[in-house]
Protein backbone atom coordinates (compact mmCIF):
# COMPACT_ATOMS: atom_id res chain seq x y z
CA UNK A 1 0.00 0.00 0.00
CA UNK A 2 1.68 3.36 -1.25
CA UNK A 3 0.86 6.23 0.70
CA UNK A 4 -1.07 8.79 -1.02
CA UNK A 5 -2.38 10.67 2.39
CA UNK A 6 -0.63 12.04 5.03
CA UNK A 7 -0.55 9.70 8.55
CA UNK A 8 -1.49 12.96 10.97
CA UNK A 9 -2.40 10.57 13.92
CA UNK A 10 0.08 10.99 16.80
CA UNK A 11 0.58 9.36 20.29
CA UNK A 12 0.21 6.00 17.87
CA UNK A 13 2.81 3.15 16.72
CA UNK A 14 3.47 2.75 12.81
CA UNK A 15 4.87 0.35 10.55
CA UNK A 16 6.65 2.07 7.63
CA UNK A 17 8.40 0.54 5.24
CA UNK A 18 10.86 2.06 2.14
CA UNK A 19 12.97 0.65 -0.41
CA UNK A 20 15.74 1.72 -2.66
CA UNK A 21 15.51 2.54 -6.13
CA UNK A 22 14.52 -0.35 -8.46
CA UNK A 23 15.28 -2.29 -5.43
CA UNK A 24 18.67 -1.57 -5.99
CA UNK A 25 20.82 -3.17 -3.00
CA UNK A 26 22.03 0.06 -2.06
CA UNK A 27 22.24 0.03 1.51
CA UNK A 28 24.52 -3.18 1.49
CA UNK A 29 26.40 -1.32 -1.66
CA UNK A 30 26.87 1.67 0.57
CA UNK A 31 27.41 0.16 3.62
CA UNK A 32 25.01 2.99 4.94
CA UNK A 33 24.32 1.21 8.39
CA UNK A 34 25.80 3.61 10.59
CA UNK A 35 24.18 6.62 9.02
CA UNK A 36 20.52 4.58 9.59
CA UNK A 37 21.68 4.39 12.76
CA UNK A 38 22.46 8.09 12.79
CA UNK A 39 18.78 8.34 11.84
CA UNK A 40 17.47 6.38 14.04
CA UNK A 41 19.23 9.10 16.77
CA UNK A 42 17.56 11.75 14.76
CA UNK A 43 14.29 10.94 14.77
CA UNK A 44 14.07 11.09 19.01
CA UNK A 45 14.10 14.67 18.20
CA UNK A 46 11.06 14.56 16.14
CA UNK A 47 9.12 12.95 18.83
CA UNK A 48 9.34 9.73 16.96
CA UNK A 49 10.62 6.41 18.46
CA UNK A 50 12.23 3.36 17.17
CA UNK A 51 10.51 0.20 18.67
CA UNK A 52 12.11 -2.40 16.32
CA UNK A 53 13.94 -2.42 12.70
CA UNK A 54 15.34 -4.11 10.11
CA UNK A 55 18.06 -2.82 7.79
CA UNK A 56 17.63 -5.32 4.81
CA UNK A 57 20.20 -4.71 1.59
CA UNK A 58 17.63 -2.71 -0.39
CA UNK A 59 15.08 -1.57 1.88
CA UNK A 60 13.93 -0.89 5.73
CA UNK A 61 11.38 -1.83 7.97
CA UNK A 62 10.82 0.63 11.01
CA UNK A 63 8.12 0.24 13.84
CA UNK A 64 7.50 3.54 15.29
CA UNK A 65 5.81 5.01 18.11
CA UNK A 66 5.24 9.43 17.41
CA UNK A 67 4.25 11.61 19.92
CA UNK A 68 4.80 14.48 17.33
CA UNK A 69 1.45 16.27 16.84
CA UNK A 70 3.34 18.97 14.74
CA UNK A 71 4.41 17.02 11.47
CA UNK A 72 3.02 13.87 10.13
CA UNK A 73 5.15 10.89 10.57
CA UNK A 74 5.30 10.89 5.97
CA UNK A 75 6.77 14.71 6.49
CA UNK A 76 9.29 12.95 8.87
CA UNK A 77 9.99 10.32 7.07
CA UNK A 78 10.78 11.84 3.55
CA UNK A 79 13.36 14.06 5.71
CA UNK A 80 15.09 11.12 6.66
CA UNK A 81 14.97 9.86 3.22
CA UNK A 82 16.33 12.71 1.75
CA UNK A 83 18.89 12.53 4.67
CA UNK A 84 20.20 8.95 3.33
CA UNK A 85 20.07 9.79 -0.11
CA UNK A 86 22.55 12.64 -0.15
CA UNK A 87 25.00 10.04 1.69
CA UNK A 88 24.11 7.17 -0.59
CA UNK A 89 24.73 9.62 -3.38
CA UNK A 90 27.97 10.67 -1.88
CA UNK A 91 29.41 7.41 -1.23
CA UNK A 92 28.46 6.09 -4.76
CA UNK A 93 30.84 9.06 -5.73
CA UNK A 94 33.62 7.77 -3.06
CA UNK A 95 32.96 4.04 -4.92
CA UNK A 96 33.14 5.08 -8.48
CA UNK A 97 29.71 3.60 -9.37
CA UNK A 98 29.21 6.35 -12.03
CA UNK A 99 27.11 3.80 -14.07
CA UNK A 100 24.69 3.13 -11.27
CA UNK A 101 24.53 6.84 -10.54
CA UNK A 102 24.07 8.23 -13.97
CA UNK A 103 20.90 5.78 -14.11
CA UNK A 104 19.24 6.92 -11.09
CA UNK A 105 20.18 10.73 -12.34
CA UNK A 106 18.63 9.21 -16.05
CA UNK A 107 15.28 8.56 -13.96
CA UNK A 108 14.76 12.29 -12.15
CA UNK A 109 11.37 13.46 -13.54
CA UNK A 110 11.27 16.95 -15.37
CA UNK A 111 9.43 18.36 -12.61
CA UNK A 112 11.35 17.05 -9.71
CA UNK A 113 14.32 17.78 -12.16
CA UNK A 114 13.21 21.99 -11.80
CA UNK A 115 12.84 21.36 -7.63
CA UNK A 116 16.76 20.73 -7.88
CA UNK A 117 16.40 16.25 -7.88
CA UNK A 118 19.49 15.30 -8.83
CA UNK A 119 19.09 11.55 -8.16
CA UNK A 120 16.38 8.93 -7.96
CA UNK A 121 17.30 6.94 -4.86
CA UNK A 122 13.90 5.54 -3.00
CA UNK A 123 11.41 4.18 -4.86
CA UNK A 124 8.63 7.00 -4.44
CA UNK A 125 6.16 5.75 -2.55
CA UNK A 126 6.31 4.12 0.83
CA UNK A 127 4.24 1.30 2.91
CA UNK A 128 2.83 3.31 6.14
CA UNK A 129 0.02 1.54 8.49
CA UNK A 130 -0.64 2.57 11.59
CA UNK A 131 -0.99 -0.14 14.19
CA UNK A 132 -3.70 0.35 17.14
CA UNK A 133 -3.35 -3.48 18.79
CA UNK A 134 -0.18 -5.12 20.80
CA UNK A 135 -1.04 -8.23 18.70
CA UNK A 136 -0.31 -6.83 15.19
CA UNK A 137 2.62 -4.75 16.62
CA UNK A 138 4.16 -8.48 17.55
CA UNK A 139 3.15 -9.95 14.32
CA UNK A 140 4.87 -7.07 12.28
CA UNK A 141 8.02 -7.20 14.86
CA UNK A 142 7.95 -10.81 13.45
CA UNK A 143 8.05 -10.52 10.04
CA UNK A 144 10.53 -7.73 10.23
CA UNK A 145 12.95 -9.72 12.53
CA UNK A 146 12.58 -13.53 10.09
CA UNK A 147 12.44 -11.30 7.18
CA UNK A 148 16.19 -12.08 6.47
CA UNK A 149 16.06 -15.85 6.73
CA UNK A 150 12.55 -15.85 4.47
CA UNK A 151 12.18 -16.01 1.14
CA UNK A 152 14.98 -15.28 -1.45
CA UNK A 153 16.96 -13.57 1.34
CA UNK A 154 18.51 -16.23 3.61
CA UNK A 155 20.82 -13.38 4.81
CA UNK A 156 21.96 -15.95 7.49
CA UNK A 157 21.42 -19.14 8.93
CA UNK A 158 19.15 -18.11 12.21
CA UNK A 159 17.58 -14.35 12.16
CA UNK A 160 19.51 -13.89 15.47
CA UNK A 161 22.78 -14.04 13.76
CA UNK A 162 21.48 -10.76 11.02
CA UNK A 163 22.91 -7.51 12.55
CA UNK A 164 20.91 -4.90 11.58
CA UNK A 165 18.04 -5.73 13.31
CA UNK A 166 16.20 -5.12 16.75
CA UNK A 167 15.32 -8.96 16.82
CA UNK A 168 18.43 -9.79 19.25
CA UNK A 169 17.20 -6.88 21.43
CA UNK A 170 14.10 -8.00 22.39
CA UNK A 171 14.71 -12.05 21.71
CA UNK A 172 17.90 -12.19 24.19
CA UNK A 173 17.72 -8.20 26.00
CA UNK A 174 21.26 -6.99 24.10
CA UNK A 175 21.93 -3.78 23.90
CA UNK A 176 20.80 -1.78 20.61
CA UNK A 177 23.33 -0.34 18.45
CA UNK A 178 21.25 2.96 18.32
CA UNK A 179 18.24 4.38 20.09
CA UNK A 180 15.70 1.59 20.53
CA UNK A 181 12.77 1.60 22.36
CA UNK A 182 10.49 -1.10 23.85
CA UNK A 183 7.22 -1.18 22.62
CA UNK A 184 5.83 -2.79 25.83
CA UNK A 185 7.27 -0.10 28.00
CA UNK A 186 5.58 2.30 25.47
CA UNK A 187 2.15 0.90 25.46
CA UNK A 188 2.46 0.68 29.61
CA UNK A 189 3.76 3.90 29.78
CA UNK A 190 0.60 5.60 27.74
CA UNK A 191 -1.68 3.15 28.75
CA UNK A 192 -4.28 4.76 31.47
CA UNK A 193 -3.57 3.02 34.85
Amino acid sequence: MSVKKLHKNYNTFYYITFTCFQWQNLFEMTCLYDHIYQWFEILVKYGVFNCGYVVMPNHLHLLAYTINSEKAINNIIGTGKRFMAYEIVERLEKLERMDLLKIMSDAVNPSERQRNKKHEVFEDSMDCKEIVTEKFIRQKLNYMHKNPVSGKWKLVNHYLDYEYSSARFYDLGEKPRCSLFNYAEIISAVSPQ
